[in-house]
């Protein structure tokens, strides 16, 4: 079973990053100023639809950086390098180490500041209402004829929209253990997270119990 998800999701990387550079629309000579307005907040001319979905590009690496880098204290491969990277190319970085990790639900327990910052229900609420505000700000104010057309001739708004789809499969890799190591046992909430994308994961996060602190020694020793 492992073997058989560590092919699937490398599989997936491998094809995601052929299709990327090999059969998605051209890169357009703008998507460089594109990216440096979309950074620096120079929105006004942008489509809302565009800047949503930048903006909810790094909404995802949080939400995912609350899962891995929890996950990564029971993991032999380091988790902080591939969250890093995740805020810059999205999937393209998670995936590798969803390839390469294993199913361990171990309790992580004693929190340095980073683990308490990514254990935090104040941070899952931050997440949450960024994420809700971001989704109906880009559905409501956003010009779908635009961004479809964008989407057929922009390479980097065509791989953004893909890079997005594919990190709201990505969660049930990572839910069942987060929850495990919670003593959460409830597929209502399991598939409620993993089936509602964005929206799901996010107010998971806003919503889990913390960790068990007197688990501490588990990843010390």
């Amino acid at each position: 079973m492992l073997a058989m998800r560590r092919i699937f999701l490398a599989l997936l990387w491998i094809g995601f990053v052929i299709y990327a550079f090999g059969f998605a629309p051209p890169a357009q000579p703008d998507t460089l100023a594109l990216i440096q307005q979309l950074s620096t907040g120079q929105w006004a001319a942008i489509n809302p639809a565009v800047v949503a979905l930048f903006n909810l590009m790094g909404v995802w690496p949080m939400i995912y950086a609350c899962l891995v880098l929890i996950d990564g204290r029971a993991q032999s491969v380091p988790a902080w390098p591939f969250v890093a990277l995740s805020f810059g190319v999205g999937a393209f970085a998670l995936l590798p180490y969803l390839v390469l990790r294993t199913a361990n639900s171990a309790s992580v327990g004693g929190k340095d500041w980073l683990l308490k910052l990514v254990d935090a229900r104040l941070t899952g609420i931050g997440i949450a209402i960024a994420a809700l505000i971001l989704l109906a700000y880009g559905l409501l104010a956003g010009d779908w004829s635009d961004f479809l057309q964008q989407w057929r001739t922009s390479r980097f708004i065509h791989v953004m929209s893909l890079d997005f789809c594919l990190l709201c499969l990505l969660p049930p890799t990572l839910l069942g253990d987060d929850m495990a190591r919670r003593g959460l046992n409830s597929p209502a909430v399991f598939w409620a997270a993993a089936l509602v994308p964005l929206l799901g994961p996010a107010v998971y996060l806003a919503l889990r119990p913390p960790l068990e602190a007197t688990t501490a020694a588990a990843v010390t020793s």
